[in-house]
């Protein structure tokens, strides 16, 4: 089971972005990003992100600043926004860390939730860099780069697990490893995978970093040259990915 996500880019700037790259605003307008979210069980229990570009034109492809996977960049890297970003906000319950031992014994209607503001900021770039940060409320703290997300310990840097990431040599768009659970990346396709480890509350709830998952917002900012798109799947004016009004319910 997996809940599916189509963003759409923010036209604001359509015209003038098309413009820039010489290509039509249709052309733009068809660039097709979809995310999915899975839960999966194995080795341990987590959230899987799967992020699909397709690119409807050479044009495009041709000024596309997508990253090659490189396995020796894989570590914590701020200011990952001003590049291609895969992201993520999750937010939802907090969930008081004292009690995070009782959640695999819980009493009915025991887990104690508390509703907060606060919510968690994942950025990845396809060639393996991360970043994870929390926030209070609606960007607070203010401070750049925002506060690392940290796992329980609250020493250690919250991280991501990419999956399956690596390149193939053939960009035909004929896949001779259609079989293999590889990331494709064919003339105007590319895909990158990551998870986060996450914890199972009673009535199939799940969460992140002690906070029941309620909102998940996927989004995803491309760069062509020098034109930044950005997609979600429901835009502020102008675009703004912190603004909880246009996050999508979890429903896993």
């Amino acid at each position: 089971m997996n809940q599916a996500f189509n963003l759409r880019l923010a036209t604001e700037t359509i015209a003038k972005d098309a413009q820039q790259l010489g290509v039509s605003i249709e052309a733009l307008e068809n660039i097709s990003i979809e995310v999915s979210a899975e839960i999966i069980q194995q080795p341990v229990l987590q959230l899987v992100l799967t992020y699909q570009v397709t690119l409807p034109s050479q044009i495009l492809a041709n000024q596309f600043n997508w990253p090659t996977w490189q396995q020796t960049q894989v570590n914590f890297t701020d200011y990952l926004w001003e590049e291609i970003c895969l992201e993520c906000f999750i937010a939802g319950s907090e969930i008081d860390n004292e009690d995070i031992v009782a959640i695999h014994h819980p009493e009915p209607h025991k887990i104690p939730l508390q509703q907060t503001t606060a919510y968690i900021e994942i950025n990845a770039s396809p060639d393996g860099r991360y970043a994870l940060y929390q926030f209070e409320s609606y960007r607070n703290p203010a401070t750049l780069p925002p506060l690392p997300l940290y796992e329980t310990d609250g020493t250690t840097c919250a991280s991501i697990n990419w999956r399956n990431c690596k390149e193939l040599a053939d960009i035909s768009g004929e896949n001779p490893l259609s079989s293999t659970p590889t990331a494709v990346q064919t003339a105007f396709r590319y895909e990158r995978s990551f998870s986060l480890p996450i914890t199972q509350l009673p009535n199939q709830q799940y969460a992140v970093a002690n906070m029941l998952i309620e909102q998940i917002h996927p989004c995803v900012i491309l760069w062509f040259g020098k034109t930044d798109l950005y997609f979600a799947s429901g835009h502020a004016s102008p675009p703004d990915f912190h603004s909880r009004d246009y996050w999508p319910k979890f429903e896993l």
